[in-house]
């Protein structure tokens, strides 16, 4: 996780080091600044006009370019990236959808239960034409829903119950808006019917924006700006707009109704101000100006990069410095997808082991991200963390107000403003990872499965594996294993989506296993010592490194071979030593003198103790085979201290039987070692 984490924030640096550099090829092509300022006198009359629609004035009125021109001044300074937004939206030819309602229940849920926010429904009475034509309509919704206002159309006739438009007085078509009748949120909403007689698109705007800029509270003196100015409320944020208007415009009450509860907006008219002393006392100079007024002190919006007269800036900055709990949970979920999404190009093989990683990662995350957000909402409705609250919104606000915020929630509303770059961008970084990662493991000599059937196939053997084989998934593995410090086997096991229910035991740790072979102390004749130097050769040369793969096939083969052999009655060839009959006896008491049969070379030949291997317990047969231990033949232990026929206990081990044949004892589990065996003594005990 940490490793997605450290590359999403790479990420992030190059998206803003990205921004930079468009910005000065911007100023070497043009010597312009997203921030410089546009005289107004220099734009066309078309462009005006869009600059006044994105902000919410109306120029009916107006027919001649100067009258426009002092309007887009009175409302506030122009911007080259106003101007660039407001031309890229103009030129954007994408409809917008509006909401058909299928009944009162329907209408209901939408519109009025709906407390922070504005609706525009058209509704059309049983057996009448609508209100506004459908070119006109489609016109209107695309005009308001630049100021996040919602459309719909209600038909009456389409209702179940037609007796709703009848209670609600709707017999004839008209138009209903709906908007927050109080300033607290989630409070109750009413219904406006447009009972204008001009059904044109400029006159329903002003009226839409009329009712939405009575929510604001207007100043129009001096003595009603300094009560205001001095009185401290529930507001912790308030936003001043002094501007010489007739009313605010249609984003700026937008706003107000989004922010309703967070945010205080007050709309002082200096239209008729005769004294204006006391604003230069209270710092205002300029005119329009937007002042926002918070406990730690005064913030003039418009001063720094990306603020911008429009309805997505000022929205984008007042988000940052009071969100909402939902805005903060939609934001930890785009990081977390984000995040999650770098699993495609961390995991290495396979096409489709990459998706199933993936979708596993996304799941394992997103439910992650739900289950913690719970107590985290329950905790917040504690009284006793309103402290708590209060200082985590001023250490945002402080934070927020910096030259780098304006910064980071400039390249917001860009990229978000250009979706294909973001996305092509998330792509090539992904690449980059995906190449370097390869180019790491390969440097490892990992191996990596890059077809789909072999990853298929490995997991199709991991599921019948745990299907026919114990679960030992949670038993400790060696201590001095080379698993326990390669992370990698973790993230291996993390690739797989069986939750770890497969027993994943690699038997790569039966190379580590103690090897020897079996002597007997004795004089033996040349001949004897050439068979057996003979034997011994040939037992090494058909011990290869396949004996330690973990394959079962190969096994059952070389066992197939050593069973099939004619006159093989041992796995030595060489003479027997003949210690016992039985396995040895770990207890000290039973540990006697062996006597050994015909086929030693004197009476009292016994086993060499002293060559093997610290804490084995000595014994002289195979519980596998049972059979004695020959002169010459490899043995190997077991850590709880027994010792087999290394092909024997090699071939019980690849069958998936990871354990002991005498005590159980787990084969890859470290046990404390017995004590250390005395040798046996030649001398019989009287």
């Amino acid at each position: 996780m940490w490793l997605k984490l450290f590359f999403l924030l790479l990420y992030f640096l190059v998206l803003f080091v990205l921004a930079r550099f468009f910005e000065a090829i911007v100023w070497y092509e043009t010597g312009i600044f997203a921030t410089q300022l546009v005289d107004p006198v220099a734009l066309s009359f078309k462009k005006l006009k869009t600059i006044l629609e994105c902000r919410g004035l109306g120029y009916s009125g107006l027919p001649e370019k100067k009258d426009v021109r002092e309007l887009v001044e009175k409302s506030g300074d122009l911007m080259e990236g106003e101007l660039y937004s407001a031309l890229k939206e103009e030129e954007a030819s994408e409809s917008v959808s509006s909401t058909n309602f299928s009944g009162e229940m329907h209408f209901y849920e939408l519109v009025e239960d709906t407390k922070d926010g504005i609706w525009l429904v058209q509704v059309i009475a049983n057996d009448r034409s609508p209100l506004v034509g459908k070119i006109h309509w489609e016109k209107m919704v695309k005009k308001v829903s630049r100021f996040g206002i919602r459309t719909g159309t209600f038909n009456c006739s389409s209702d179940p119950r037609t007796w709703y438009c009848r209670r609600r007085g709707w017999v004839r078509s008209t138009l209903i808006m709906s908007v927050p009748q109080t300033s607290t949120s989630k409070g109750k909403v009413m219904l406006k019917e447009y009972s204008g007689r001009k059904i044109e698109v400029e006159h329903i705007f002003k009226w839409i924006t009329a009712h939405a800029a009575s929510r604001i509270k207007t100043i129009y003196n001096v003595e009603h700006l300094k009560e205001e100015w001095n009185k401290s409320d529930q507001y912790w944020v308030k936003i001043y707009l002094f501007a010489n208007l007739d009313q605010p415009p249609a984003f700026f009450s937008a706003l107000s109704i989004k922010f309703t509860g967070r945010v205080e907006f007050i709309f002082v008219n200096v239209e008729n101000w005769n004294n204006k002393s006391y604003m230069t006392d209270i710092g205002i100079y300029n005119m329009p100006s937007y002042i926002l007024r918070t406990p730690e002190g005064i913030y003039r919006y418009g001063n720094h990069t990306g603020e911008f007269i429009s309805l997505q800036a000022m929205d984008s900055f007042l988000r940052s410095l009071q969100p909402e709990v939902n805005d903060l949970f939609v934001l930890s979920l785009v990081l977390v997808n984000l995040m999650a999404w770098m699993d495609l190009f961390i995991t290495q093989g396979a096409t489709i082991k990459r998706f199933v990683v993936l979708i596993s990662t996304l799941g394992t995350y997103n439910s992650l991200l739900i289950i913690s957000w719970l107590p985290v909402l329950g905790f917040l409705q504690l009284p006793y963390l309103d402290s708590f609250y209060e200082y985590s919104l001023r250490l945002l606000r402080y934070s927020n107000t910096t030259t780098l915020a304006s910064w980071v929630r400039a390249d917001w509303m860009f990229y978000s403003s250009h979706p294909a770059l973001f996305l092509s961008t998330y792509l090539g970084h992904g690449l980059l990872i995906d190449y370097f990662e390869k180019k790491r493991r390969r440097s490892n000599n990992d191996e990596v499965n890059a077809n789909n059937l072999e990853w298929l196939s490995s997991l199709w053997d991991w599921y019948t594996s745990y299907l026919f084989h114990p679960i030992a998934s949670f038993q400790n593995f060696p201590v001095d294993s080379d698993w326990d410090e390669d992370p990698d086997l973790f993230l291996e096991r993390l690739a797989f989506p069986d939750l770890w229910l497969h027993p994943l035991i690699p038997t790569d740790y039966i190379k580590n296993l103690p090897m020897w072979r079996f002597k007997c102390l004795g004089v033996q004749s040349e001949e004897e010592m050439s068979e057996s130097s003979q034997d011994t050769e040939n037992d090494s040369d058909s011990d290869t490194m396949d004996t330690f793969s973990s394959s079962k096939d190969e096994f059952d083969d070389k066992q197939s071979v050593v069973h099939s052999s004619p006159g093989r009655t041992s796995h030595c060839n060489t003479e027997a030593c003949s210690c016992a009959n039985s396995c040895c006896r770990s207890s000290p008491c039973e540990r006697k003198r062996r006597s050994y049969g015909s086929h030693s070379t004197s009476e009292d030949t016994e086993p060499d103790w002293l060559t093997w291997p610290a804490g084995t317990l000595h014994c002289t047969e195979c519980v596998v085979c049972l059979e004695n231990f020959e002169n010459g033949c490899l043995l190997m232990g077991l850590p709880c201290g027994h010792v087999f026929h290394q092909n024997c206990i090699v071939m019980w081990l690849a069958g998936g039987r990871h354990c002991c044949p005498v005590c159980r004892w787990p084969s890859y589990k470290k046990k404390q070692p017995y004590a250390q065996q005395q040798p046996l003594s030649n001398d019989v005990p009287s």
